[in-house]
């Protein structure tokens, strides 16, 4: 089991890019789970998981399968 905290922050696009799919390819023997606010990186990711506060105090955790969300928008 891998935690990545922002480790994609500094880093510009192709970087970026370069090391999402770097971590997909280790993916395959080791769990990862990514703390991130970039496109990029969530575009390899197979699950989202978020936090929304849509009133003062009360957050809320939002998950979503990325293939079955996909499969769901293109119904």
């Amino acid at each position: 089991f891998c935690l990545r905290d922002e480790v994609d922050a500094p880093l510009d696009e192709a970087n970026q890019d370069r090391l999402a799919r770097q971590i997909v390819a280790m993916s395959g023997s080791t769990q990862f789970m990514m703390i991130t606010h970039h496109r990029v990186t969530m575009e390899y990711l197979k699950r989202l998981v978020g936090v929304t506060m849509k009133e003062p105090g009360v957050s809320r955790v939002v998950a979503v399968d990325v293939a079955e969300g996909t499969e769901l928008a293109q119904s």
